[in-house]
């Protein structure tokens, strides 16, 4: 019994020696926190820059198609205008 009460004390304290993480590891852990939480920002930043342009884009496309509706629709008046005479 008192074998096994040494042998389960060694191994706990090498699992708690091994498991057990230094400040460095957890101090390197944090600054690759910190850089992918930049990261995040940076492309979430981005991305809403990205739909700015796109909805800028889409209004710019809409009124040129209303204008070259407006070209057609015209000119449509006018082929029929001739036609009659």
């Amino acid at each position: 019994m008192k074998k096994v009460m040494k042998l389960s004390m060694v191994v706990l304290a090498l699992s708690l020696v091994t498991a057990c993480a230094t400040n460095s590891d957890v101090e390197n852990l944090q600054s690759q926190v910190n850089g992918l939480d930049s990261s995040v920002k940076q492309a979430s930043a981005t991305a809403a820059d990205a739909a700015a342009k796109a909805g800028a884009a889409e209004a710019e496309a809409n009124r040129a198609a209303q204008l070259s509706q407006d070209a057609n629709d015209k000119l449509d008046k006018r082929f029929k205008r001739s036609m009659r005479k």
